[in-house]
This record gives structure tokens, sequence and C-alpha cells, in this order.
């Protein structure tokens, strides 16, 4: 089976403003750079399921996933934290980015899909057990991780992270999973402020300075992510792909290129052939300019498409 590319329109109806920077477009973009690099020539396209309460309730609490849906306005938008609000399709919007992600699992595991690359919103990597936050509802590669452990029957899955924000959200519902090794690269001292101190044995933290750039980026990767990777022996590994760590993204300021992200997502390939029968789940975070958000989830994208040069 092809590799799959899982989006939805709904995931184009949840707004939070004219001048929000997660906002519609970004969906858009990065669909009309994969088309024009003729990539999604080589996928299987599928539209998101929503994911259901018991699929939700593995990653979160039953009584968080309750409040959100009760939150859910039927006109006008709702504040959920400072930077984060709901419209009435911000809820269904958020239920497909989460289904995306068990719907991929599912692809790779038992459809023989090899790798898969979920072009949804809202993001989810700020989502904690119960709380919403960072543009975050649902925390998608959580949900998608604990089906793979919980109905897949896994023992080891892998979760990268290297969006310029850290996952604060990840690591909050999988500090304490010993079955889960995740690994973050993130830009020190900015939102949300916190993962230099993991909070669990099964976490590789990175904080890199501002300005750091792409050298350390690379050997970040190389000394830290790698040999933990390695030792784990994922049984499958998932992506939150962050592409707001590009120096044309004023999000952050790690001064990374589109080649930066091409380069670190051959590590995570090259890890997964070595442990997983290249098996890959990717799920879009950040990246707020289009167009170097469109140009880096290619070259990440082409990547997983084993098209690189």
């Amino acid at each position: 089976m092809l590799p799959v590319y899982i989006s939805h329109p709904d995931c184009l109806k949840h707004s939070m403003g004219d001048q929000h920077p997660e906002c519609p477009e970004r969906i858009g973009a990065v669909n009309d750079m994969l088309l024009i690099k003729g990539l999604l020539d080589f996928m299987q396209p599928m539209d998101a399921p929503l994911a259901t309460e018991k699929q939700l309730a593995q990653a979160h609490a039953s009584l968080y996933i309750h409040e959100l849906a009760a939150q859910s306005p039927k006109e006008g938008t709702v504040q959920v934290d400072p930077d984060t609000s709901m419209n009435p399709y911000t809820y269904q919007a958020a239920l497909r980015a989460a289904g995306a992600a068990v719907m991929a699992t599912d692809m790779v595991l038992t459809k023989g899909a090899g790798t898969a690359f979920c072009n949804v919103r809202p993001p989810g990597h700020h989502a904690e057990y119960s709380a919403a936050g960072g543009f975050c509802f649902f925390n998608n590669v959580a949900v998608g991780i604990r089906h793979a452990l919980n109905v897949h029957g896994l023992e080891r899955v892998a979760l990268v992270d290297f969006d310029v924000h850290h996952g604060n959200g990840s690591e909050d519902i999988l500090h304490d999973d010993e079955r889960v090794l995740m690994c973050s690269i993130f830009e020190d001292k900015l939102y949300p402020f916190c993962g230099n101190v993991p909070r669990g044995p099964n976490m590789v933290n990175v904080a890199l300075p501002a300005r750091s750039g792409s050298d350390a980026l690379r050997q970040a990767v190389l000394e830290k992510w790698i040999p933990a990777l390695d030792q784990f022996r994922p049984q499958l590994i998932f992506i939150s792909a962050g592409f707001d760590g590009h120096r044309d993204d004023d999000m952050g300021n790690l001064g990374l290129v589109e080649a930066d992200y091409a380069w670190i997502t051959k590590q995570i390939v090259a890890v997964a052939q070595r442990h997983c029968q290249g098996r890959i789940v990717s799920c879009l975070e950040g990246g707020y300019v289009m167009s170097s958000l469109a140009r880096s989830a290619a070259a990440h994208v082409k990547v997983l498409l084993g098209m690189d040069d």
C-alpha cells in the first residue's frame, strides 16, 4: 500500500480569528506544496475520521473531554486560554485531528502503508491530560501512541518532537509510561517555558539556546536522540512535526532551514528502518509562515517517501 496522506475539510473550519497565527490557511499551504512537488502522486489520500471518546480517553481525562465538548459554542468564540479559543467548528476539527493519528496508526500497522503524514489542525502537542493550551485541544500523537500500545499491543513506541516549542502536553501524558520514549528538541526560554528538567526517565529533552542553528540541532540529534532511540528499539515512531524553528518563522529563533528538516527526518527514517520496518506516523504541529511551512513540510514528506536525493 502507498504511504497515506490524511486530512479533512473540517480542519479548515476551526478558526481563532483573522490575525491568529494558527490559521486555516496552514492546511492548504502544505497540501498545495505537496501537490506542486508531485509528492501526493505517491501517497494514498484519506479523510480523517472522528476520534471516539474511548480513543481520546486513552490520553485524556474523561471529565476533560466532556468539559471541552460542553464549551463548544453554537456561535461566536469561547476563550480556552489566552491564545487558544473555540469556534462552533473547533471541537469537530479537534476530533478529526486526533482521529487522523488513530487512522494513520491503523494504516501503518495493519495495512502496510509504511509511513503516514497527517496534515491536520488544530495541532496537539501542548494539550495535556486534562487541559487545552498553546493552540491545542487534544494531543493527537499521544492518542495515536496509546492506540498503538493498547489496541495493537505494541510494547515500545517512540515519539520525536522537533517543534520549536517543547511538547509539554505530550510529556504530561507520557512521562510515566515506560512503553514510550519521547525525544524533544526545542528552543530554550520559549513557550511553554519548561522541558529543561525531564519529568521522567523516558524523556530525552534537549533545550537549544536561541540562534543555535543547524550545527547545534544536528549535534543534539546525533549525541542525544539517536543513542537513546537505538537502545530503546521502537516498534513504531511518531513524529510531532513542527516547522516553526525555520529562520523565516518569527515564532522562534533557532534559525533552521528546509535542509535541516530533511536531515532530521533522514535520521528518524534510518532509526525506523533499523528497528521497526520503517514504520512512521507524522503529525503536523507548528509552522506559521505559509511559505516556509510549506517548503519545510514538503522536504519532510519527501524523505518519508524515500524520495530524497
